[in-house]
């Protein structure tokens, strides 16, 4: 998917004090989330626990993020007006955004006040990046910035935005679509795996899967996989993949293959193919892969710089395979990859 850019602010003039300059202490990656009238509440909660809470298992003096939620008019009625909002910033706070979250609503056909629509369009303009949770998606919409692009959105709603707009490259059987500077989530828990998705790109693998342990949540679904598989109860259920699962991420250095995976789980690969697509969306070789990818950017940030290592210790095999997989799935070359969240050069290996 591509890579767009962190829009981190501009380095701030390093510090004196005790006569000796320290390197620039850049400030927190502001999030503003714009709260309108009947948004979804679970989708402003996904927001806070994903950018707003402290991290301190990461043992971070500094905040991955700086959350403000922001509202049209002093107090918003929430969803079936189960709570109104008040006390919170107007919309001149998506200025100082660097990126601008929109959850959704289900009175979809109706516009958004044009208050609304101006603050989507003005911090995209001025270079924030933006995204949206669900349905958040006919907001983005009807600001303009959809179209000719792709996006997704809640399955249930599909028809309805193909009919408002049809301008759009509408991916309706996604998790998530990533344009670079314009995100789009398909249903309100898949704005979990978009979240996660942005603070991989903005921080790094190991610290998305340190956010995902404390969500207890998936740590990677891409956003290729399907966002809603329609199947029937079966009179017994199928066994839980997590053993197998378990059992396959401890050896992923080793030279796994579907049909190992299948002999674990002693069912035939068409068996496992099936169990695979109902529970996880996806096929055992995507996942498999997914999970050596993730592998080999964790051994990337904690400093292993040989690649041919890199590759052999997450099953990529090769150093020429380990590229092309890194950048397909980061938008960045293993060594841009390592800059950007690698440690400072002269720290030690620790992986």
């Amino acid at each position: 998917m591509p890579q767009g850019s962190s829009h981190l602010p501009p380095a701030q003039e390093p510090s004196t004090v005790t006569g000796r300059r320290e390197p620039p202490s850049p400030r927190p990656h502001r999030v503003a989330v714009i709260v309108d009238e009947g948004t979804n509440p679970f989708e402003v909660g996904v927001a806070t626990e994903l950018f707003g809470l402290p991290r301190p298992e990461l043992g971070r003096a500094e905040p991955l993020y700086e959350l403000t939620l922001c509202t049209p008019t002093p107090g918003v009625r929430m969803n079936h007006g189960f709570f109104t909002l008040s006390g919170v910033p107007g919309l001149d706070a998506v200025d100082d955004a660097d990126t601008l979250v929109v959850p959704g609503r289900p009175d979809n056909v109706v516009p958004r006040r044009a208050a609304v629509r101006d603050a989507i369009r003005r911090g995209h303009a001025r270079g924030a990046r933006v995204v949206s949770f669900c349905t958040g998606a006919f907001a983005l919409a009807e600001a303009g910035l959809l179209d000719g692009r792709r996006a997704t959105t809640h399955w249930r709603w599909a028809d309805a935005f193909r009919e408002l707009h049809p301008k759009v490259l509408l991916e309706p059987d996604v998790l998530f679509v990533d344009e670079g500077d314009v995100l789009t989530a398909a249903g309100s828990a898949a704005a979990l795996d978009l979240g996660l998705h942005l603070v991989r790109r903005d921080h790094g693998a190991e610290i998305a899967n340190a956010v995902s342990r404390r969500l207890v949540f998936a740590a990677h679904r891409d956003g290729g996989q399907r966002q809603f598989v329609e199947r029937p109860l079966p009179d017994v259920p199928d066994e839980s993949l997590a053993p197998l699962l378990a059992w396959a991420q401890e050896r992923l250095g080793a030279p796994l293959t579907v049909a190992d995976l299948a002999a674990r789980a002693a069912v035939s690969p068409a068996t496992l193919h099936r169990r695979f697509r109902g529970q996880l969306g996806t096929t055992p070789l995507a996942w498999l892969t997914a999970e050596r990818v993730a592998l080999a950017c964790r051994l990337i940030e904690r400093g292993e710089m040989r690649l041919d290592v890199v590759a052999a210790r997450s099953g990529l095999g090769t150093a020429a395979n380990l590229r092309e997989r890194v950048r397909r799935a980061t938008g960045l070359s293993p060594s841009a990859y390592r800059r950007r969240f690698g440690p400072p050069a002269g720290e030690p290996v620790t992986a």
